[in-house]
C-alpha cells in the first residue's frame, strides 16, 4: 500500500470529485479504445440513486477512482481507473477491494463488470475472485472505428 493513500467516497455530483475523476480518466483511458466518459455522462450517473464514486488520493492529489452503481441487491463496477504514473502500485486493487466492502455493507449480493478483453485489468479482476461470465463481441468502438470485445465478469458476495 502507498503511504498516505486515502479513499474518499462521494454519493452525489460533488464538483471537485467529478473534476478529479475526469482528470484521472483523461490520463488513464487510451482514446484509441473509446472507453472514457464525458463529464455529462459521469455527472448524470452520479445523480442516480445507489451510485458512489471513490477517489484514491495522496496529499489531495487524485491518483485513481472507482465508480459503482447498485440496483436492489446487485451492483456494477462501471469504471475503475488509475493514473498511468501510479499503476502497478496497488491503487486499483485498493479501490476494487474498497468497492466490494462498501457493496457488502449495503447488502449487495453480487458485483458485475465489463472490461475490454485486452485490458491488463482482467488479471486484477480474476485475482480478486471475479469469474468470467461471457464475451461481448465488438462492444467497444475505438477512435479509429475498430471494434474491441468486452469480457463480462461477476463476483458473488459472501457473508
Amino acid at each position: 500500500m502507498i503511504p498516505g493513500l486515502v479513499l474518499d467516497m462521494y454519493e452525489d455530483g460533488e464538483r471537485n470529485a467529478l473534476a478529479d475523476a475526469m482528470d484521472v480518466m483523461g490520463q488513464a483511458f487510451d482514446p484509441a479504445y473509446g472507453e472514457a466518459w464525458t463529464l455529462p455522462q459521469l455527472s448524470g450517473v452520479m445523480m442516480m440513486p445507489g451510485t458512489w464514486l471513490t477517489i484514491a488520493r495522496v496529499d489531495a492529489a487524485a491518483l485513481g477512482f472507482a465508480l459503482v452503481r447498485s440496483v436492489l441487491d446487485e451492483c456494477e463496477l462501471l469504471l475503475l481507473a488509475v493514473h498511468p504514473a501510479w499503476r502497478g502500485k496497488g491503487i486499483g486493487r485498493e479501490l476494487l477491494i474498497d468497492s466490494l466492502k462498501t457493496a457488502r455493507r449495503r447488502g449487495i449480493k453480487s458485483m458485475n463488470l465489463e472490461v475490454r478483453s485486452s485490458n491488463t485489468a482482467v488479471k486484477l479482476y480474476e485475482k480478486t475472485g471475479f469469474e468470467y461470465v461471457h464475451r461481448r463481441p465488438g462492444y467497444y468502438r475505438g477512435a479509429d472505428g475498430q471494434l474491441h470485445d468486452a469480457l463480462s465478469f461477476r463476483i458473488e458476495m459472501l457473508g
